[in-house]
């Protein structure tokens, strides 16, 4: 049985994390922005107030929760602004990096003095971060700072080899959220494929790139 932390379990894929991991018999705490009673009945313990902009909430979540330090910690929070070449909003590409990639940083920076030795860390990013395969264009702000935490979280993979914890960067697919417009798999499929990710991962895997369907996925 882990201690396991999802960041950013109000809804969607976190929110399915929460479920999952609970009902195979983890211990769950899940952390939220707005407080939300509905997500407890599912069995976490939450903490909210959790904004990942913030540093002052990331070095209090680590205070509460050092009593129960997480050993799979799963940091899912994002947001998504689309955008075309034409209607480029450079406050917007701030926001998507400050959540996006300054988020994850934050969090697990703040973190990491409690996780133990062992623990492992995914950070969800996305497919439209990967540089290779961009056949598309578009959603500049998106895809920037889905490339930036990919960096972020190999960085980290290389940074925190030596205290035993690994780090994976995981594509969940096109989920059907309100994110994409409810286009795509069902979140409980693709929170499936993130656990089985995360329940895989080692050190001998830290800093690799993974769809949720199993396989690994160009930088």
């Amino acid at each position: 049985m882990s201690i396991a932390l999802v960041v950013g379990a109000s809804r969607g894929i976190g929110r399915e994390l929460v479920r999952q991991l609970f009902e195979r018999g983890d211990q769950v705490i899940g952390t939220v922005r707005k407080p939300d009673p509905t997500l407890a009945e599912l069995g976490a313990r939450i903490i909210d107030g959790v904004d990942v902009t913030d540093d002052i909430a990331a070095n209090h979540l680590a205070d509460v929760i050092a009593d129960t330090p997480p050993d799979l910690v799963i940091h899912n929070a994002g947001i998504l602004e689309s955008d075309h070449f034409e209607s480029i909003s450079l406050d917007a590409m701030r926001r998507q990096f400050e959540v996006n990639t300054l988020g994850p940083l934050r969090i697990i920076r703040a973190l990491v003095p409690v996780l133990p030795a062992g623990a492992r860390i995914g950070i969800v990013s996305s497919r439209v971060g990967s540089i290779d395969d961009n056949g598309s264009g578009n959603n500049y702000g998106y895809r920037v700072s889905k490339t930036a935490v990919n960096m972020v979280g190999k960085n980290l993979s290389h940074d925190l080899r030596g205290r035993g914890i690994a780090i994976a960067l995981l594509h969940p697919g096109l989920v059907a959220t309100r994110m994409t417009g409810g286009r795509g798999i069902d979140a409980a499929d693709a929170a499936r494929g993130l656990i089985e990710r995360m329940d895989a991962l080692d050190l001998a895997t830290s800093g690799s790139f993974w769809h949720a369907e199993g396989y690994p996925l160009p930088w």
